[in-house]
């Protein structure tokens, strides 16, 4: 029995079967075949999906629709602006950003600021909106214009622009006004004010009756309106020029002229004041000029410059008179100049280029000449000729002293540049290998200022 059964304890060899040959089947058309389609995820073990389906609100996998957060927009305007929380004073700020209307006329931080105090106003059918008190943005509904509006809109631009608000007229453009309105009409001239039309102005001003109709619409179905209140937009004004005029008054009582000046004789000039910009290197003012304003520095600094006439070798052994300009001093932060030369028509002595940018506030000549005599005898009184106290003399020896300079460090540095030539040293070259990365290799100028 063992016998029989010992040979089946080794490896047997294995029989491979035969390869059994497959026909390759046709390939299927185009036509025939259909489209893959990626499964969605299974939502039905998904209980947070079944319970936002449930009270109304967003699934997992679908982005909110804009009807969705027009409807959480409304709602947020309803609510009393003090009763708002923050992320939904941010929810309405960019909504507003969204609107052409608002962003191409208000400043972003206007925008901002006003997006704190809009609110929604629900109007029934057949209802007059007024739209004299603050600038109205359909958000719901439609209505229609109380004015009669003309077809066209390049020679009847007076009638087309009643819609674009008083306060924003001089900043829009005529083919921007054109391009608005062409947008809320159909070819059949149908003048309907629909979703995202806008009325009314922000201007506060006593109107008359032909006026208020100017800004009044009629609802032609219930309507919920945006509201910007004329009021908070001139109340923000009010205060953004009540911050610019205590700057200006801050400046001009920092600069030394004007340190005993009485209030309302800042006050005067603060009116005339306006900010303006210079790059650097730009010539305020040249030598022999009449400035045509007074100049305030807020920021950055100016160089004083005085003219000279000075003497330049030539390579045949002979000398030129050139004009040359010698740096005397510098104008900072808090400085004033150009009293003297606007009131008295005097010219500027020195040349006055910017260092570097600089913000001035300047007040133009043809201002300054309406100011009453008091406030000019003052100005003449306090203030002095911008480095006036220099003389000819001064400018000289600053001029001699600066050559002096520039000729003693050539003579220094040609001495010793022959001195180390002819003793065999060459900088950069030699028995010491210092492999300095800083200093390059083959120079053709041996002399290296470190």
């Amino acid at each position: 029995m063992f016998i029989k059964q010992y040979p089946k304890i080794f490896l047997q060899k294995k029989h491979r079967l035969p390869k059994i040959f497959k026909q390759e089947g046709k390939r299927k058309s185009i036509e025939d075949t259909v489209e893959y389609e990626p499964q969605q995820p299974d939502e039905s073990h998904n209980i947070t999906i079944h319970v936002k389906k449930a009270r109304g609100g967003l699934t997992l996998y679908k982005p909110p629709k804009l009807e969705e957060k027009l409807v959480e927009f409304l709602d947020i305007l309803k609510k009393l602006p003090i009763y708002r929380t923050l992320d939904e004073h941010k929810t309405v700020w960019k909504m507003l950003k969204t609107i052409p209307y608002l962003t191409c006329q208000l400043p972003e931080e206007h925008l901002k600021t006003l997006s704190k105090s809009v609110i929604s106003e629900t109007w029934v059918k057949g209802s007059t909106v007024v739209g004299n008190d603050g600038f109205y943005i359909i958000l719901k509904g439609s209505a229609r214009p109380q004015t009669k509006v003309h077809g066209n809109l390049i020679e009847e631009n007076e009638s087309t622009a009643s819609f674009i608000p008083q306060s924003f007229q001089e900043f829009v453009s005529e083919d921007f006004k054109n391009f608005i309105f062409a947008e809320m009409r159909t070819p059949s001239r149908d003048t309907t004010l629909r979703q995202w039309s806008t009325f009314g102005t922000l201007e506060v001003a006593a109107q008359t009756k032909s006026e208020t109709k100017e800004h009044s619409v009629i609802t032609e179905e219930d309507c919920e309106i945006l509201k910007i209140p004329a009021k908070d937009y001139a109340r923000l004004k009010s205060e953004k020029i009540k911050l610019e005029n205590k700057e200006k008054v801050k400046l001009i009582r920092k600069c030394p002229y004007y340190e005993e000046w009485p209030t309302l004789s800042i006050y005067e000039l603060v009116a005339l004041i306006k900010w303006k910009k210079f790059p650097p290197g730009h010539v305020i003012v040249e030598s022999g000029k009449i400035i045509s304003f007074v100049a305030y520095i807020n920021s950055g600094y100016c160089d004083i410059y005085r003219n000279i006439v000075g003497l330049t070798k030539l390579q045949s052994k002979k000398v030129k008179k050139i004009q040359k300009l010698v740096y005397m001093g510098r104008l900072k932060e808090k400085e004033s100049f150009g009293e003297i030369s606007v009131l008295l028509q005097v010219p500027f002595t020195c040349t006055i280029v910017t260092g570097k940018e600089v913000e001035m506030a300047i007040i133009e000549d043809k201002d300054l000449f309406e100011l009453d005599p008091v406030t000019k005898q003052l100005m003449l009184h306090t203030a002095k000729p911008t480095f006036g106290h220099l003389t000819d003399d001064d400018v000289k020896n600053e001029y001699l002293q600066r050559e002096q300079k520039k000729e003693w460090k050539n003579f220094k540095d040609k001495t010793m540049k022959n001195s180390l030539y002819y003793n065999g040293i060459i900088p950069g070259f030699g028995k010491w290998d210092h492999c300095w990365t800083s200093i390059p290799r083959n120079l053709k100028d041996t002399l290296v200022s470190y």
